[in-house]
């Protein structure tokens, strides 16, 4: 039996937390420790010596904030909670910290998981204001001295709290919220009864450890805007740091670095308290955020009034209305009068299940991909989903457009996610630098990097689909690349090009486009998953790969007589012809010397 006390300002999370607590069969005692005003004064007069006396060996606690518009735990006030509780030798201390400890960038390819490394020294004072506090604890409770406390560190997504002070509450209790425009990222929001039993489950079983804790399901930050009724006011980065004096003034100004918390994508993985606790949380980040809403209305949530959520939402942000809209209208444009794409090989794709989507990128803008969705999604009602680097989501509108058309940043666990829902994946294996290549090798195929393509394939017992266009590389002729420092760190793209039209005007030239799906090649038949660990079987299927996607660039390149016009599709004798239906690679070499 253990005798918890609870030290948390928020006064309906400190309640919920005890109220469950008492619950509990392994508690004896649960009491909320007193409330003070003052850095650390419920510590003051040897609060130590009440630990004792009321045999307290469990401390729950919750760092309060450091100011009211900086959302970073208060360090002075944790490191004399962790004193008073060392010199007691309370047996568990469980510290409430948060996942913002991981920052938000870019490059967090979401649902982290614990393991995920956090850099000391963050720009991002928020996230190094979480990190030093776990540093602290650790510190005091990490390594026996004399006793041993068992820490266990909660990582919770945004809470929402009833009159609390932090920055999401804040947010979405506002009429009027400041956010950026361009960005409408995927949010993980916590019911604080939610967080309460994740509490009771760490007192009942943890060991000690760090452990995430998400809700089950994400929103978009525009939808949680509209489920509660807020008005959303886009305004810049730069613009807000211009008129901050007068945003604090109106209890407006929020820390610059908390932006990125509205800007980019920062979801966590739970599987970890889910595997070893079983203790998932019950609520979505809608009905969390639907919670919250009727609470700071004054109304009891019950399931009269509970607001209906409009829908679920996909966990990287891919929107089909979206896609959609725009197949009615953008891509239709541009797939059909623009560009005047000609189509071979559609039926391919297969209708259902999990496929590698292989193709080369040519013209920097991320065009081909596209085109190639919309083609997939008006023909078969399927949503390919591509890798893509880091650098395209940057920015604003351009983070929007790449996330709801199902782009995910590129990492072996993403690829992994979408093979094992039994989507197809695509990817680009040159990488960001074969978009960049010269309109001299536009046409010519580099290197396939590490062949990641074929270890994922070979793991998950999926086919090869490769796909080629020609074309595309001409909508934006690069003539020439600078090797421009600045533009590199801005953008991270390799280059600076120098096209015909960019960057003066930007508009790509109206080039006809002949997309070719291929034959599937299927590995996952001629293979075991073990053949991934295999460097000389990886690389002479990437070099087969490889070789198909040549030939039938070569062959779609002697077919094509111009730029802007004709059909390369139509039927006559070639030499393709006089090869198997499946060439082995020595024959796809001899294939191209002919055509040389």
């Amino acid at each position: 039996m253990v005798r918890v006390t609870v030290i948390d300002e928020r006064d309906s999370v400190a309640e919920l937390i005890v109220d469950l607590l008492r619950e509990s069969s392994v508690v004896d005692l649960c009491r909320r420790a007193p409330r003070q005003d003052g850095i650390g004064e419920h510590l003051n007069g040897g609060y130590a010596e009440v630990l004792r006396e009321q045999n307290i060996d469990t401390v729950v606690y919750a760092p309060p904030q450091r100011s009211r518009n900086l959302l970073s735990p208060d360090l002075q006030n944790a490191e004399l909670v962790f004193q008073e509780c060392a010199r007691v030798s309370v047996r568990k201390f469980v510290l409430l910290s948060n996942a913002m400890v991981y920052g938000a960038s870019p490059h967090n390819q979401g649902f982290l998981p614990e393991t995920h490394p956090i850099l000391s020294g963050s720009s991002n004072q928020v996230a190094s204001g979480w990190h030093d506090l776990e540093v602290l604890a650790v510190s005091y409770f990490g390594e026996p001295s004399g006793h041993c406390t068992e820490l266990t560190i909660l990582r919770p997504a945004a809470v929402l709290v009833p009159g609390g002070k932090d920055y999401f509450s804040r947010l979405f209790r506002s009429r009027v919220a400041i956010t950026l425009p361009g960005h409408d990222p995927t949010m993980q929001l916590l019911s604080p009864g939610d967080l309460a039993k994740a509490v009771r489950c760490v007192i009942e079983k943890s060991k000690g450890g760090v452990y995430n804790l998400a809700p089950k399901g994400v929103i978009t930050l525009r939808a949680a805007f509209r489920l509660v009724g807020a008005r959303r006011v886009p305004v810049s980065r730069l613009l807000q740091r211009v008129i901050r004096p007068v945003m604090k003034r109106l209890g407006l100004a929020h820390p610059i670095e908390q932006l990125d918390y509205v800007r980019y994508s920062w979801t966590i993985s739970d599987e970890k308290v889910r595997s070893e606790l079983s203790c998932p949380p019950q609520s979505s980040a809608a009905e969390a955020l639907a919670e919250f809403f009727l609470e700071e209305k004054g109304e009891a949530v019950t399931d009269q009034n509970h607001m209906a959520v409009e829908r679920e939402f996909d966990d990287f942000g891919m929107d089909k209305h979206y896609i959609a809209a725009y197949g009615r209208t953008l891509f239709k444009f541009l797939h059909d009068y623009y560009w005047r794409i000609e189509v071979k090989g559609l039926d391919h794709v297969p209708r259902q299940g999990r496929a590698v989507l292989v193709g080369i990128h040519r013209g920097f803008m991320p065009w081909d991909g596209v085109m190639a969705l919309h083609l997939m999604a008006q023909k078969l009602r399927r949503y390919p989903r591509f890798l893509i680097h880091p650098g395209l989501i940057k920015f604003p509108f351009l983070f929007n457009y790449m996330t709801k058309l199902g782009g995910i940043v590129a990492c072996q666990k993403n690829a992994a996610w979408v093979l094992e829902g039994e989507e197809i994946l695509g990817l680009f294996p040159e990488g960001i630098r074969g978009a960049f290549s010269l309109y001299r090798d536009a046409y010519k195929i580099s290197k396939f990097g590490r062949d990641d393509f074929v270890k994922l394939a070979l793991r998950h017992r999926a086919p090869i689909l490769p796909f080629v266009t020609v074309g595309s590389a001409d909508i934006f002729p690069i003539l020439k690349r600078v090797d421009w420092g600045w533009w590199k760190r801005q953008t991270e793209w390799p280059f600076f090009p120098l096209t015909p039209t960019w960057p003066l005007m930007p508009v790509p030239l109206p080039a006809k486009w002949h997309t070719q799906f291929l034959e599937p090649i299927h590995i996952e038949v001629r293979y075991p998953p073990e053949a991934a660990d295999d460097p000389a079987t990886v690389h002479a299927i990437s070099r087969e790969v490889r070789g198909v996607m040549e030939a039938a660039i070569g062959e779609m390149l002697v077919r094509r007589k111009s730029i802007f016009y004709g059909s390369i599709f139509e039927e006559r004798p070639s030499i393709e012809g006089q090869l198997r239906e499946k060439p082995s690679y020595e024959e796809t070499i001899i294939y191209k010397e002919k055509l040389s």
